[in-house]
């Protein structure tokens, strides 16, 4: 059965999110902000077609995939990257040259994990 990732989570505990933002090279307000806000992210599942929606008090950023194919993706920190959306054992696995994006689904959680050269963020959320 495929795993849906559908519906509104709310952030509540995030690892190691400084560190991260700081190798990857994140604006210091940017770093500043992660630490204080809990994102909702917004996700809409039609098949292998994706959209999902990251909302802050400061912005909002939604990426549109389908998986399999090479889409245009905005990062945390804005920045606009190309790379290729797969399904990998119910995870969706975003990689690009620089950053590697995890989600899961563990349980009522969806966990984020994002790789960048040796440090990572791992951010978790819930249904609302």
């Amino acid at each position: 059965m495929a795993v849906d990732f559908s519906g509104s989570w709310k952030l509540y505990e995030q690892e190691n999110a400084e560190e991260f933002l700081r190798a990857v090279s994140a604006p210091e307000i940017y770093i500043k902000m992660m630490k204080e806000v809990k994102p909702l992210t917004t996700i809409r599942q039609n098949g292998d077609e994706f959209s999902i929606c990251v909302k802050t008090p400061l912005r909002t950023n939604t990426n549109t995939f389908t998986i399999g194919s090479e889409s245009d993706f905005h990062t945390m920190d804005g920045q606009k990257i190309k790379a290729t959306a797969r399904l990998v054992d119910g995870k969706i696995v975003i990689e690009s040259e620089k950053l590697k994006h995890v989600r899961e689904i563990q349980g009522e959680d969806m966990i984020e994990t994002f790789t960048a050269g040796g440090t990572t963020l791992i951010r978790r959320s819930r249904r609302v």
